[in-house]
């Protein structure tokens, strides 16, 4: 197939949630098919690694984001209707260029990674050939998450004016993901939950298809001869949390487990460390640095070695949305995971069998003091976690189904062991 892939990050280095699942499907599309792919890049560094992605895809086009510059231009809509969301990642640029392919080539499909990214087949100059009635381009839209929720989640936490502006960003996300549902062929979120969330706010809506993420279970693997008994700098039991630390969710998150939770744990281990591994971290997260035995790392090139010396990982979210990736690179590294609720949602892990589940501050404490304490259900719950990413989060599988549902016709669908398209024949994807 010949497929335009849309991103609203350019996906590689894949170092955080939405870039890891992108640059699986442009990995795993272009080793099969010819791909030209157009993303945004809101982190200069990143633009070193354009070459790479161009071994891969037939074209690359990485537009330059300046995030302060996105941000003024997304507000100056509010006095419309247009989400802010679809503003900030609109590059006039871009769309230059995807006007320029969609005349020049013959596609048969156009994938679009998040609802905003939608835009450039809405604006663009080529859309009534996109549009027209027996088109040849198939469209599909990967929501990944429900992202009008996630808006909706950041108000209630949030104060006047931001939560304001968060709950007009959800009511205009969720009008606008309604209309490229109904646009598209395909829509496709990543887990059940957000699938049905999407259902229960658009009445009447067909089913979306559910396209989960994986994880390398190669790379992220134990290693032979590790410790018996991990240990991070100057010897203390170490707890550790990975992810992007200027993401509004892994802030909160981090901040509620440091002043909530972490002193709980100190009382009972008092020279135990907490390593926050992440790139651009917050102000506040920085902060946290040096005291209470809490350690900030910034960007590091590899987390392997930071979750190999971690007694336990923790993903304290408050805003969690679909799978998280921090969640299962450490439990494929076979790691006691501790986790709310929130941050296990798009996953089936049984708590207290693959991961401990705690919400509030001090069932939280508990169970991390608990896996450190006890060896014997720290290992129980180590070999659980990689046992459990082994058997249900193949991202060969993941992507297959992908690759199905770019595909034109329904018997290709078929004869690759799937089900058709549950907009057609009411029913999700499974293999045969």
């Amino acid at each position: 197939m010949r497929i335009l892939h849309l991103a609203h990050r350019i996906p590689y280095p894949p170092n955080k949630g939405d870039k890891i699942r992108s640059y699986h499907q442009v990995r795993y599309l272009a080793e099969r098919h010819e791909v030209d792919l157009g993303c945004l890049c809101d982190a200069p560094e990143d633009l070193d690694h354009v070459g790479m992605l161009r071994t891969w895809c037939r074209s690359v086009q990485a537009v330059p984001l300046t995030p302060w510059k996105a941000r003024l231009k997304s507000l100056l809509q509010l006095p419309g209707s247009m989400p802010l969301s679809v503003s900030y990642f609109y590059s006039p640029r871009l769309q230059r260029w995807v006007d320029e392919r969609l005349g020049a080539h013959s596609y048969d499909a156009v994938l679009c990674f998040s609802s905003s990214m939608a835009e450039y087949l809405f604006s663009s100059r080529r859309k009534k050939t996109l549009w027209q009635p027996g088109g040849k381009v198939r469209k599909v839209m990967d929501f990944c998450d429900l992202d009008s929720d996630k808006w909706a989640q950041y108000a209630k936490h949030s104060s006047i004016p931001f939560s304001w502006v968060y709950d007009e960003e959800s009511r205009r996300l969720l009008a606008y993901e309604r209309n490229v549902h109904e646009s598209f062929d395909v829509s496709i979120f990543i887990t059940e939950r957000e699938g049905q969330l999407f259902l229960q706010r658009n009445p009447g809506a067909y089913p979306p298809w559910i396209v989960g993420n994986g994880v390398n279970a190669d790379f992220f693997c134990p290693v032979d001869g590790d410790e018996a008994e991990p240990r991070g700098k100057e010897g203390e039991a170490t707890v550790v949390f990975v992810g992007a630390m200027d993401y509004q969710a892994n802030v909160d998150g981090v901040l509620w487990f440091a002043e909530t939770v972490w002193p709980r744990i100190r009382q009972t281990f008092p020279n135990a460390g907490f390593t926050i591994v992440g790139s651009r971290p917050h102000v506040k997260i920085r902060r946290l640095g040096g005291s209470q035995g809490m350690r900030v790392t910034g960007f590091v090139p590899d987390v392997r070695p930071y979750l190999r010396s971690a007694v336990c990982v923790v993903a304290p979210l408050r805003l969690a949305r679909g799978v998280q990736n921090k969640v299962l690179e450490a439990m494929a590294m076979g790691k006691a995971v501790v986790a709310t609720p929130q941050a296990l949602e798009g996953l089936e892990a049984v708590p207290d069998r693959d991961v401990l589940c705690a919400e509030e501050g001090e069932a939280f404490a508990g169970a991390v003091i608990q896996v450190m304490e006890n060896r014997d259900k720290r290992r129980r719950l180590e070999q659980n976690a990689r046992d459990y990413v082994l058997k249900h989060h193949s991202w060969e599988y993941e992507m297959g189904k992908l690759e199905v549902l770019l595909a034109r016709s329904a018997g290709h669908c078929l004869d690759m062991g799937y089900n058709e398209n549950p907009s057609r024949a009411g029913s999700q994807p499974s293999a045969s």
